[in-house]
């Protein structure tokens, strides 16, 4: 019975193992940037925005198209207008009463007395329908052609966003997934430095209770582990933030656990890529100067909309209905009597006066139509420091990192000559401290210099668009 309840246990801990490492992602850099071009929150939002865009435009291009309007209207008048005959055009009441009735084969309802020179009467019935259906179609009208040229290019504004948010998702990948290794390998490097300290700190104080040391050596050893120790909770605090900042990058729940598979030293070697300082601007692929284009050509149109407000709008309609009159609510029976009417025709509307109101709006989307055209020139040279700038940059960031490595390997042979100094008694423990903070802080200079190539050569590759992403 007892070997049973084990086996049980064994099973549920498999079971819940197996199941943690099913749930738990694990990414590679790249891995990690395909996922958040997939599930980031305004990648998602970006791709609704092509979708809405697409939708637009088919709304735009549906109001040159055929629109048809149906209506149904009841009425029951509580009481009937009165309609006032001149008296003069007939001999006496009976005879307007008998003409209403051959004319209009309509008995009136009502008998008001009369009006000096008038006879008050109403006519028709209590209840009313029509149903009515229109058919319109637009023939001419130039703020419909823009309108259609309008659309197209709202698409591809909303497809260069998507190329925009692609790029500044993938930086902040980058820098998210590149701060996380950060804060592990400043972790794994701090408690190195503190087993290192506690060691010596150990036996100084040996020492010292062997009068063979001075007690400022101990205390000397005890202010730079607790500073070791304080930067050490900080990281791991830091790297609880880093790894949340991250998944929301990624569209991951920030409570999930995820694992990286990369690291700081691969990455760096990865990411130095000396043909890029030889690889050219390519403004039109640059999607900075796309979307500039794109302010462009959306101005000029709005520019050419405005003009367009002064030419003719023409629209064709067709018109059918029936109307059906009683005293009572019998339209929904068979022999209710329906009389049909129809129309066609064509409505012409030409804008003639606007005291000048419609040029002040053509000239000043004129004006904005020149503004954009400078705003992209500006843009073009902006774009091409950028590129300089971006080269300069990345250049340096690999010359520090091969820098900090030296620094690193002296930083590493001077705290071991020191330390061996003070162990022998030759050195004082002012020295030592000396020497284990520059090699702390070239540590330090080495991690950021690694993120440095990485993050820098992600920037450049944007502004040359040398990575293409779908």
């Amino acid at each position: 019975m007892i070997k049973k309840h084990i086996l049980t246990l064994l099973l549920l801990i498999t079971y819940g193992w197996a199941f943690s490492q099913e749930t738990t992602k694990s990414f590679s850099l790249d891995e990690a940037i395909e996922y958040a071009l997939e599930h980031n929150y305004k990648v998602i939002n970006a791709k609704r925005e092509i979708e809405a865009a697409k939708k637009q435009k088919w709304e735009t291009t549906a109001t040159g198209l055929p629109q048809i309007n149906a209506s149904i209207e009841y009425q029951n008048f509580l009481k009937l207008p009165v309609t006032l005959l001149p008296a003069a055009a007939f001999d006496n009441t009976e005879a307007i009463i008998n003409t209403v009735e051959d004319y209009f084969g309509l008995t009136p309802t009502s008998s008001p007395d009369p009006i000096e020179g008038f006879i008050p009467i109403s006519f028709g019935t209590k209840q009313n329908m029509n149903a009515t259906a229109t058919l319109s179609q637009l023939i001419f009208d130039g703020s419909y052609l823009v309108g259609l040229q309008s659309a197209k290019v709202f698409i591809e504004i909303s497809k260069n966003a998507k190329v925009k948010t692609d790029q500044e998702i993938k930086k902040l990948v980058i820098d998210a997934y590149g701060n996380v290794l950060l804060t592990e390998e400043s972790i794994e490097i701090l408690k190195g430095n503190e087993s290192t300290l506690l060691k010596n700190l150990e036996d100084t104080k040996k020492t010292y209770e062997n009068g063979l040391a001075e007690e400022e050596s101990v205390e000397q050893l005890q202010i730079t582990l607790l500073g070791v120790q304080s930067n050490l909770k900080n990281m791991e605090r830091l790297k609880s933030i880093s790894y949340k900042m991250l998944n929301t990058v990624l569209g991951i729940d920030i409570t999930e656990k995820i694992i990286l598979n990369d690291n700081l030293e691969t990455l760096t070697t990865q990411n130095i890529d000396l043909g890029l300082f030889n690889t050219p601007l390519n403004l039109e692929s640059n999607i900075d100067f796309k979307i500039a284009k794109n302010n462009e050509r959306s101005k000029e149109l709005l520019f050419k909309y405005e003009k367009s407000k002064a030419l003719p709008n023409i629209t064709a309609f067709l018109n059918g209905g029936y109307t059906g009159n009683s005293d009572s609510f019998s339209f929904l029976e068979k022999d209710q009597r329906w009389f049909g009417s129809s129309i066609v025709g064509v409505s012409l509307n030409v804008p003639v006066f606007s005291s000048l109101g419609r040029s002040a709006k053509t000239q000043r989307a004129k004006i904005n139509f020149e503004q954009a055209k400078t705003e992209l020139t500006e843009i073009e040279q902006q774009l091409k420091l950028q590129a300089e700038t971006a080269k300069s940059n990345y250049q340096f960031a690999i010359e520090q990192y091969q820098t900090s490595k030296d620094n690193l390997e002296l930083a590493r042979r001077i705290e071991k000559k020191n330390q061996i100094k003070f162990t022998e008694g030759i050195g004082t423990s002012f020295e030592l401290r000396q020497a284990q903070l520059q090699l702390y802080s070239s540590q330090q200079e080495y991690l950021k210099a690694m993120l440095e190539v990485i993050n820098k050569k992600a920037t450049l590759e944007i502004i040359l668009d040398n990575v293409i992403i779908e």
